[in-house]
Formats: structure tokens, C-alpha cells, sequence
């Protein structure tokens, strides 16, 4: 399959460069393209549920981190409501539309274009992209997988990178908070022939915070000390009049403390991609990448404090790519067609105090085929889409000294998936839209065959699990009705039947286990207005989801998914009194939600106030602060049988930057 997946990326290659350069511009035309994008979104794209974050919001965040700009629309959620300095790497599976989760991404997060969850685990690795590094964000919730490739269950999240004009010869920042942490992070964006380069690192680095709160620690309880970097290269070039190259690179490590001394945990990757845009008349966009990631963890018994699991080596590689062409069938016609492929194998080496050593691990794999055509008929754009995929889940096994070696059948199977939408643009002002899809998510090799401890409770993997399949539909209205506003509704309505979730199944003994279904109906709204100098945006998430469960489910039927709060919302305004100054300040809210599926212990709402200004010095020289939980709001992020886990206490940060 790799040999056939890498000739046929080759020749599309080879074919996009021949269509490029005999493609001859039009008379008259005067476009402008941005170097370092893809190729533009299609006319029905706003048909689809969609928020958008600018630079400005991705850089005055309160933590400067990306989780915590994702957390701006309302709906978007991590497994736990620990940020990327004090959760487990593995706990930040991210979702949308409280579809519940269980540690897995059921979003598909893009950087560029390329998938950026692990190839194992299925988590977002945060602090490998560093936000100063982006220039927009877009999120679009539901939609199923169209040409996105599958993985998009919940919507997808395109992280895009800014270029150098963007970015600026030179930019570089220092921050250091009250408990002495530090954020350092510098980019160089040189131009380079027809093109530029970005070069760009960042280190992080901190004591931390107790998550634990005062009347529950022991000698044992540890700071969530953390010590991250990431390193991340890019190169742009036109090789043609109408064709563009991209070269990306990146590296990251990621270490960190969880609760008790000694449970510590690391996560590292290496990526590299290259993606290959034709902008002629025949537009083509080509994409191949690979990726190597490792993660270790301890675990420290809660009783004897002594370490009871060492997850040694979780190496893992992806591989992948996407071949999109799209022919001029006419002006009134913007027609995709296309090849997806995703693999991911990785094996698992671990020591448990109890059994010994395990192993385990295995080979998934997605091959898809998509077409997506976008017809304009006045006022009125129609969208449709298909896709057919071939799932292979492949080599599972798993290995202890007791039971030896347990291999697992191989499953394949080809799986159908559509949507489709409606785009009225009913007044000057005033845009109706529609859409309904499917779409599909198959389980990781974390989920199929990894067990994992989180003291006192032991948590089964499960290698019969089934893919994730979603059925949705959703109508929405877009109103401008002033310069400078936008109000958008919303109204979903998703099911996802097969799936994962933490089931538990006897005392302090959970598995992995496919539910009937979980059924999510809401609304989502934003609203934005900016008038001169000041700018007001809004999300809110209405939710009311509930799993359907027979059988071994039953006593889940009815019972709202853990980690699901039932609304979300966030409100952030800006104000820009001078030419490099920037006041802001986000309000957020979370309800509370369940810690576990039989609704035992509740994680409590939480509303949560952060401050960011910056003001010019000299030149391009700026002083920065921060804050982050201004009112210092207790957020309860782990809560079983009354142990709790905290998030960020409030915190203050100052510092210099250069550039922004």
C-alpha cells in the first residue's frame, strides 16, 4: 500500500507541474495570491456551521497557548479541562458539540493541512505549534468528513500558518509569571528568491501549580512542573507561474508532572510534510507527510505512593497524504476530486507492579476516495459530496509474561459517507443555510489495545471496537445588519452511533466499549461587531446530549456523556487606543459536567476572567502583560469519588515583545 500510495502521489506531482505550466492566465484578471495557503475555500464552504479566530485573537490570549485559543469558541472542549501544562498529553482528545469523548480527538486538527493528532494515542500535542507562529484558525463544526479525510466525526479545526509578511523579518517574545515560569519564543521569516523561509522555536518552562487542592495533599503531592520546546522550519517557493512548493519540518518535546512526585510524563514528535499547489486552471493540491512520536508516563499509586506502571516507549509513525484536483467544469461549478491516505502503527512497552512487562500494539490504516462539487445558481449555492473509504485495523496484539501473546484478527471493510448543503443568500444583509452528513471515525491503536491505569481505577482497552459513525443535519442564519457586525444561529441536530466511551463494568474496572449512540441536539451563536479602535466577539453553546445504551449499556440509557457540559460560552473584547497597542479581556463559562458515565461525581461550572495588554514602547518594542483567571476561580478538572484535580490558579505574566 505505501509503494502504490507513494507512485501514485509521484505522478500526480509530476502532472500538477505539467498542468501548471501549460495553464495561461486570463486576460484582465488581477489576483492576488497569498504564498504559503492552499488552494482557496469553495463558494459552499459557509455552508457549513463555521468559526473563525484572526491573528489578533491567537496572540492575546491570557496563557498564550493554543489550547486556550481554541477554548474561544464556545463547544470546543479537551477530554479534561486542564490546559497543556497540567493534564496528561493523553487526556487532550479534543471534541465539538459535547459529542463526549474518551481521551480521543473526534475532531480532525489540521496544521496546514496535515492531520497533527498523534498516530497512537489520537491526542492534539498543544504545545508543539506555538500560536505566535499562526495566522488564522477556522473551525467548522459538524459537516462529517467530506474531502477532509476521515476523522472529521465532530468538524475540523485548520490550524493556518502566517507568512512572512505576516510575521515580520524578526519577531520575538519573553514572559516570566509570578511563580517564576518563562515563555520564550523567537521567528526569523527572511525572503527567500520568489518566496520566504520560517524558522521559529520556543521553550517553555515552570515549577507550576498544585492541582491538588490543600486539604487532600501529602508529603508525596507534587507541582505540575512542566519543560517544553518545539523547533519548526518552513519554506515557500514558487517553481512556476501558477505552482508553489511548501516544505515544512517540526520538532517538539514535551515534559511534564502530574500530582505525585515522580509521575512524570513526556511526549516527542518529528514531522515533516510537503505539499505541492497549482493555482492554473486546473488546480491541483498534493500533500504527503510522516510523522514519529513517543510517549512515556509513569503511574504513582495513590496509596503507597510508589510507582506501580512504567509506560517506557509508545513509539508510533503516521504516514499520509492527499491528492485534490479540481477541473474547470465551468464557472458556476467548483468541482473536487480526490485520494486520502492515513497510517498509523505503533506498539506499546510498559512495566506494571503487578503482571510485569506488556506489550502491545498493531497497524490502522484509511484509504479514501472523494468527490465534492459546489453548483452556484444565482443567489442560491448547492453542495454534494461523497466518499468512500477502506478501513484496515491490522497486526493487534498484546503480550504479557503471564498469558504470552494474544494475536488479533485483522478487519477490513469499505465504509460509504456523503453531505450536503444549501446556501441562500436571501438579502444584502441576510444568509440562510443548510446541511446534512454523515461521517466516520475509526478507533485508535490506544483505544483497540492499550490498558491504563488512573489509581484506583483501571481502564481496558478493547480490540472488537467498531468504527464511530455520525448522522447530522443543521440549518443556520448569517446577519449583517450594520457595518461591522455579524450575528449567526445555528440549530444541530448530531447522532453518533457506535460510540467509544469508558464504560464501567465492574468496581474501579472501566473498558472500552461502543454505546448505541450519543444523541446531541443545540444551538451554537456567535456574534461579532467592531466600530473604530474596539471590537466585541461571542460564542455560546447550547447542548443537550444523551446516550442511548441496551444491553451492557442499559443503565447508561438517558444519562448525559461524561465530560459534556450541557452550555459553553465565551466573550472577548478588545480595544486598540493606539497604532501597536492592544487591551483585551475573555469571559468564559463551562456548566458543570460528569467526571464517568454513571453520573457519580460532578465537575462543578466554572466562569473564568483573562487579561492580555500589550502598549509600544519603542519602535517595534512592546511591554506585555497578562492574566489568567483574574478572579481566581476554582476549576475542578478531575473529580473521582471526591479526589480532585485543579486547573490554573490565577496567574500573572510580564514581559517584552518584539514584532507582534
Amino acid at each position: 500500500m505505501k509503494l502504490a500510495f507513494s507512485g501514485t502521489l509521484a505522478i500526480a506531482l509530476m502532472s500538477s507541474t505539467a498542468l501548471a505550466q501549460d495553464a495561461d492566465p486570463q486576460e484582465g484578471e488581477n489576483v492576488i495570491i497569498v504564498l504559503g495557503e492552499g488552494l482557496p475555500d469553495t463558494p459552499a464552504a459557509p455552508a457549513y456551521s463555521t468559526v473563525e479566530i484572526d491573528r489578533e485573537q491567537i496572540v492575546s490570549t491570557g496563557s498564550g497557548r493554543l489550547d486556550d485559543v481554541l477554548l474561544n469558541v464556545a463547544g470546543f472542549q479537551q477530554f479534561r479541562r486542564s490546559d497543556s501544562r497540567s493534564s496528561n498529553p493523553t487526556t487532550q482528545g479534543v471534541t465539538l458539540r459535547a459529542l463526549g469523548g474518551n481521551a480521543t480527538t473526534r475532531a480532525l486538527v489540521t496544521l496546514d493541512g496535515v492531520p497533527l493528532t498523534d498516530p497512537f494515542f489520537g491526542y492534539v500535542p498543544f504545545n508543539a505549534v506555538a500560536p505566535e507562529r499562526l495566522n488564522r484558525v477556522q473551525v467548522t463544526r459538524g459537516g462529517g468528513t467530506g474531502p477532509f479525510g476521515a476523522g472529521a466525526l465532530a468538524g475540523t479545526i485548520a490550524l493556518e500558518s502566517a507568512d512572512a509578511a505576516t510575521l515580520g523579518l524578526f519577531s520575538a517574545q519573553a514572559l516570566v509569571n509570578d511563580r517564576a515560569e518563562t515563555q520564550l519564543s523567537a521567528t526569523v521569516a527572511p525572503e527567500v528568491g520568489e518566496g520566504y523561509a520560517v524558522v521559529s522555536g520556543r521553550w517553555d518552562r515552570g515549577k507550576g501549580f498544585f492541582t491538588t487542592p490543600e486539604d487532600q495533599r501529602v508529603p508525596a503531592t507534587a507541582r505540575a512542573k512542566f519543560d517544553s520546546w518545539s523547533v519548526s522550519g518552513r519554506l515557500v517557493q514558487p517553481i512556476g507561474e501558477d505552482l508553489e512548493l511548501q516544505v515544512r519540518g517540526l520538532a517538539y518535546d514535551d515534559a511534564r508532572t502530574l500530582r505525585f512526585d515522580g509521575q512524570d510524563s513526556t511526549n516527542e514528535g518529528q514531522d515533516i510534510s510537503a505539499r505541492l499547489v497549482s493555482r492554473g486552471p486546473w488546480q491541483v493540491d498534493v500533500l504527503g507527510y510522516a510523522q514519529w512520536r513517543n510517549f512515556t508516563n509513569i503511574v504513582i499509586s495513590s496509596s503507597s505512593f510508589n510507582p506501580v506502571l512504567d509506560q517506557r516507549d509508545t513509539p508510533s509513525t503516521g504516514l499520509g497524504g492527499k491528492i485534490e484536483v479540481r477541473p474547470p467544469v465551468g464557472e458556476a461549478n467548483t468541482l473536487r476530486l480526490g485520494v486520502d491516505y492515513r497510517r498509523s502503527d505503533g506498539n506499546l512497552e510498559e512495566v506494571n507492579a503487578f503482571s510485569g512487562p506488556r506489550f502491545a500494539g498493531g497497524v490502522n490504516s484509511m484509504l479514501g476516495f472523494f468527490a465534492e462539487n459546489d453548483f452556484e445558481l444565482g443567489a442560491l449555492t448547492l453542495t454534494g459530496g461523497v466518499r468512500v473509504d477502506r478501513s484496515a485495523i491490522r497486526d493487534g496484539y498484546f503480550e504479557t509474561r503471564a498469558d504470552g501473546r494474544n494475536n488479533f484478527d485483522d478487519r477490513e471493510d469499505w465504509y460509504f459517507s456523503w453531505r450536503a448543503g444549501a446556501l441562500l443568500q436571501a438579502t444584502d444583509t441576510l444568509r440562510l443555510r443548510g446541511a446534512a452528513y454523515t461521517g466516520l471515525r475509526q478507533p485508535t491503536l490506544n483505544e483497540l489495545y492499550r490498558p491504563y491505569q488512573i489509581f484506583p481505577v483501571t481502564y481496558l482497552a478493547n480490540e472488537n471496537l467498531e468504527l464511530e459513525r455520525l448522522e447530522g443535519y443543521e440549518i443556520g442564519i448569517d446577519w449583517l445588519p450594520v457595518r461591522g457586525a455579524k450575528f449567526s444561529l445555528t440549530a444541530f441536530d448530531n447522532e453518533v452511533e457506535n460510540a467509544v466511551a469508558n464504560v464501567t463494568i465492574g468496581n474501579n474496572l472501566n473498558q472500552r466499549r461502543n454505546l448505541d449512540a450519543i444523541e446531541a441536539q443545540g444551538i451554537e451563536a456567535s456574534a461579532e461587531y467592531q466600530t473604530g479602535a474596539f471590537s466585541l466577539i461571542g460564542t455560546l453553546a447550547l447542548t443537550d446530549a444523551e446516550v442511548r445504551g441496551s444491553g451492557f449499556a442499559d443503565p447508561l440509557d438517558g444519562l448525559r456523556p461524561a465530560q459534556s457540559p450541557d452550555w459553553a460560552a465565551s466573550l472577548s473584547a478588545s480595544w486598540r487606543p493606539v497604532e501597536g497597542a492592544l487591551f483585551a479581556a475573555t469571559l468564559r463559562y463551562v456548566a458543570d459536567q460528569f467526571e464517568d458515565d454513571l453520573e457519580t461525581d460532578v465537575l462543578p461550572s466554572a466562569t473564568t476572567i483573562d487579561l492580555f495588554a500589550q502598549y509600544p514602547l519603542i519602535e517595534r518594542l512592546s511591554v506585555t502583560g497578562r492574566v489568567e483567571n483574574l478572579l481566581d476561580e476554582e476549576i475542578v478538572t478531575l473529580n473521582r469519588g471526591g479526589t480532585l484535580d485543579l486547573g490554573v490558579p490565577q496567574t500573572f505574566w510580564i514581559g517584552l515583545r518584539y514584532g507582534f
